[in-house]
């Protein structure tokens, strides 16, 4: 129970604290077990990024693991400070934010290059939430470069996992099964059909991520993929004395040149992650209507402030290959439809949300969860990139309705996915304006047509002779 009550269709209870909306457990919402339990597994998502602070920063575990402890932190910030979403990385960039580090050693001059980066990205959302030009910069780009960027953070997150080297050749049978579970719980029609005759599948759905997750760590444990774990007792020691020598304090602050060379993925992790801001409303639109004892509110201005902020907290403490996100779509996705089911379901959106990472940040330091997971970790940050890397996709192509878009949009992915975001929105551009960008003249006179007339072949039985 909490010690402050919402009225029946009011927002939920709240400290004011200038533009930002304090909630606390216990005193404004109520401790939800479902999100606990949840939460104590995929966590494990938030320690998948240890494998890539590793191999691209140069970083030892333990320094790693403080890193991590640093982005759970991030994580707890926007619930508390009054946004209804589950925060994440910028997780479809990640490809693209790796492409961009990727050029440089790993170590000072790595983690200098991605400080530039999240350095950038924290001015563009501060400066967008402030002005409110967010949403008035993100429609300047056209429908079918959208989809590019997109199709581009698919492609490379995909192939990342598939390509020669990568963790499917490494790992296939536990890789490939628990990504067919968890494609299977979160988007399969039959499966839906499923939930709404069998309260045993609706239970599997509520728990998002977790099934495929615990099925590909327990094929990849049974077949050997993965060694078996060293489980201690205790609690996990993250390396923060350490940590100062991998800091821009001491490895030293980027330059021009390379806060220069991080505008373009920083606009392409912008507009991702503004697209997250936009399913994030969608899935809280589907619910809110089905529960008129909350009225939900998302201020889309306050969600940029609050991503700026934890970015910003990143470039000095803790420079992150997954950005700082508005947005963890797979737990979102399970809190809100848990939701749905009333307020003895899930008494606020506030608690699910708030709960979850919470707890998530909590399991950081339990020795046992940590060293139990800690083998597998590569294998949650693959499950992660593949199915946002499905979701891209499948995003991408709604964005476009015609060829000639999609050819510009396909084109534009290819070529960012191999070669980076600077080439990507380049080569976009021009397709742009060379093949789909018409005047407004014409336009005007071909108001009302479709954008492209389909082309019929009439087919004459004389055309094929006696054959």
């Amino acid at each position: 129970m909490a010690l402050l009550e919402r009225k029946y269709g009011d927002v939920h209870p709240y400290w004011p604290a200038g533009p930002f909306k304090i909630r606390l457990p216990f005193i404004h919402y109520r401790w939800e077990m479902a999100e606990t339990i949840q939460a104590l597994i995929m966590f494990v998502v938030g320690m998948a990024m240890i494998p890539l602070l590793e191999k691209y920063l140069g970083l030892p575990y333990e320094v790693a693991l403080a890193y991590v402890v640093v982005c759970g932190f991030g994580f707890m910030l926007p619930n508390l400070l009054g946004t209804p979403f589950v925060p994440g990385w910028i997780t479809p960039a990640i490809p693209v934010v790796l492409l961009f580090i990727g050029q440089f050693e790993p170590g000072p001059e790595a983690i200098r290059a991605l400080v530039g980066l999240q350095l950038v990205v924290t001015f563009i959302f501060f400066f967008l939430g402030i002005t409110r030009l967010g949403t008035k910069l993100v429609n300047l780009f056209p429908s079918s470069m959208k989809a590019g960027i997109l199709l581009g953070a698919g492609i490379a997150a995909i192939t990342g996992e598939i390509s020669e080297g990568g963790r499917l050749a490494n790992t296939p049978i536990s890789l490939m099964l628990g990504f067919a579970v968890t494609g299977y719980v979160l988007f399969s029609l039959s499966f839906r059909d499923l939930i709404e005759k069998h309260r045993w599948a609706k239970a599997i759905s509520s728990y998002g991520m977790v099934p495929g997750a615990l099925v590909a760590m327990a094929i990849g444990w049974i077949v050997g993929e993965y060694e078996m774990p060293d489980v201690q007792w205790g609690l996990s020691s993250p390396a923060f004395g350490e940590m100062w020598n991998y800091l821009p304090f001491t490895v030293g602050f980027p330059g021009i040149e390379i806060l220069w060379m991080a505008i373009p993925t920083a606009i392409i992790a912008y507009i991702i992650a503004f697209g997250d801001i936009i399913v994030g409303q969608s899935l809280l639109d589907r619910v809110d209507h089905l529960r008129p004892d909350e009225k939900i509110e998302v201020n889309v201005d306050q969600v940029h402030i609050i991503t700026g902020i934890r970015n910003l907290m990143h470039s000095f403490f803790a420079p992150y290959p997954g950005l700082a996100g508005p947005l963890f779509t797979g737990a979102m996705a399970t809190i809100a439809e848990r939701y749905r089911y009333g307020r003895s379901a899930m008494d606020t959106i506030y608690s699910g949300a708030g709960i979850f990472w919470i707890v998530g940040f909590i399991a950081l330091f339990m020795l046992p969860l940590v060293t139990l997971f800690k083998p597998v970790l590569p294998i949650a940050l693959s499950i992660t990139l593949l199915i946002t890397g499905y979701l891209c996709i499948s995003v991408a192509v709604e964005q476009v309705d015609n060829a000639t878009s999609m050819g510009v949009a396909g084109t534009m992915g290819v070529v960012l996915a191999v070669y980076g975001a600077a080439w990507g929105l380049g080569v976009g551009i021009v397709l742009y304006l060379l093949i789909e960008k018409r005047t407004r003249k014409a336009m005007a006179e071909h108001a009302g047509e479709e954008p492209e007339e389909p082309i019929h072949i009439e087919e004459k039985p004389s055309d094929y002779g006696n054959a």
